[in-house]
């Protein structure tokens, strides 16, 4: 995929030297987080978010706040991956894009990468989702990927999706394979699961036993 190609150059950011009321008339006609702000070489100054901006005096100009400017901003050659960790760090739905050279391209829209996500192999690709945790020191990606396919399973992706009192939670996209075999061979490498699939028949078997040995214990 070609991320420049969704560059998007509509909006023009505004310039320091001018009113406030400009950036907040922006605001009540769109439904960005920020507009970015450009100095009179068109210069990359940052960007202003629509909170402040509704809190300055409208007739003064943005350079006299230029200290609630939020520097973020991603490169041309930034990839996508990258590109969504930084509209998550920013919580901002309009990312500026600089060159190797710190011209201004300008922007992306948070819904076009979210866009580009869903069509990776990890949601596109029919699978079972698969989250497993295990220790921070304890687990390995080559691991997890040899159980995986050990079983004639197909990893289609997987990303720490989260870290807790030293546990890193996976979670799998796996295609073409028997996931109760995957989950016990997990477990085998002691391994949690946290969510799997429905016909987990290991869980199944523990609570077949467990009710017979209820029974007994209740004769």
């Amino acid at each position: 995929m070609n991320l420049l190609d969704y560059i998007i150059n509509d909006i023009k950011p505004l310039a320091n030297t001018d009113k406030v009321k400009e950036i907040q008339l922006l605001f009540n006609q769109l439904t960005y987080s920020h507009i970015p702000i450009v100095n009179a070489d068109g210069v990359y100054l940052g960007c202003i978010s629509e909170n402040d901006a509704h809190c300055f005096d409208s007739e003064k100009p943005i350079e006299d706040y230029r200290y609630s400017g939020e520097g973020f901003f991603v490169r041309e050659d930034t990839n996508w991956l990258d590109v969504l960790e930084a509209f998550a760090q920013n919580s901002s739905n309009i990312m500026p894009v600089l060159s190797n050279n710190n011209v201004y391209l300008g922007y992306y829209e948070l819904n076009d990468i979210i866009t580009l996500f869903n069509q990776t192999p990890f949601f596109s690709e029919a699978g079972a989702v698969l989250i497993i945790e295990k220790g921070v020191a304890d687990y390995s990606f080559s691991e997890v990927s040899q159980i995986v396919e050990s079983n004639n399973g197909k990893l289609l992706g997987s990303f720490i999706s989260k870290f807790e009192n030293d546990i890193a939670q996976i979670t799998l996209k796996i295609g073409n394979a028997n996931l109760n075999e995957i989950m016990q061979t997990f477990r085998r490498y002691s391994y949690n699961i946290v969510s799997g699939h429905e016909d987990d028949s290991y869980l199944i078997g523990l609570k077949e036993r467990s009710d017979y040995l209820n029974r007994y214990l209740n004769i």
